[in-house]
């Protein structure tokens, strides 16, 4: 089903998260309307996209969160030998700034953002993932963030970055803190694209993860956090 790059190119639009009607798919893949039905019937029938009716129009997602995270990770393998100044140049920036990565936040700003909620706390290892700690669950109810059921074991946990190589927040509570920045304009979709951008009002609610004095304990030893997730995964 991946292989094919008609739908390869279909899958890729659809990482975003987003519901998307067939003739949007049918222009991301550069494919005629009717081609594209052929290809999205076979996407629904191998359970890797979902549709959902709502009038006479039809729409589509990626069924689930394994799905975006299998796409993920074989973008990893298909570009591991692509020089990494791809990323600096026309449409890949803005996507290595900050993206979505299925329901959350992914890119350069996703990982700042991961590390900083562990230097500060607000996350903690816990039993192969990651927990909230009392203090995490005061400063973002602070922020107005209606928190996720936390015994699930897919409340928080890594995903390993297509462009950064490095992990960003995956799970419930990533998709929360998405869909709170989406609608308190925190962050702006860029139109056509995965690409997000971080507004001012973003940089203030997110300070406390984001602001680079807090990140020095960190940046000032690369490896730490990624060191801290390996000892968890462990």
């Amino acid at each position: 089903m991946i292989g094919d790059p008609t739908r390869a190119r279909m899958l890729a639009a659809l990482m975003g998260g987003e519901f998307m009607a067939a003739g949007e798919l049918a222009q991301a893949a550069g494919v005629t309307p009717q081609t594209a039905s052929t290809h999205i019937a076979k996407l629904v029938e191998a359970e890797m996209v979902v549709t959902r009716s709502q009038g006479r129009h039809r729409y589509f997602r990626l069924a689930d969160a394994d799905i975006a995270h299998a796409l993920e990770a074989l973008s990893l393998v298909a570009e591991r030998n692509v020089s990494a100044d791809k990323w600096e140049r026309g449409a890949y920036k803005p996507l290595k700034a900050a993206r979505t990565c299925y329901g959350h936040l992914a890119g350069e700003l996703g990982v700042q953002l991961f590390d900083g909620l562990l230097a500060c706390g607000t996350l903690a290892p816990h039993e192969g993932h990651f927990a909230i700690t009392e203090l995490g669950s005061e400063q973002l109810k602070g922020l107005g963030l209606a928190l996720p059921a936390t015994t699930a074991r897919r409340f928080a946990y890594p995903c390993l970055d297509w462009s950064e190589r490095r992990d960003h927040l995956a799970g419930s509570l990533a998709v929360a803190m998405l869909e709170q920045g989406v609608s308190n304009g925190w962050l702006l979709r860029v139109k056509g694209s995965r690409a997000l951008t971080l507004t001012p009002a973003g940089q203030k609610a997110w300070a406390p993860w984001l602001d680079q004095r807090s990140m020095r304990s960190v940046a000032s030893k690369p490896g730490d956090a990624d060191a801290l997730r390996e000892r968890q995964a462990l």
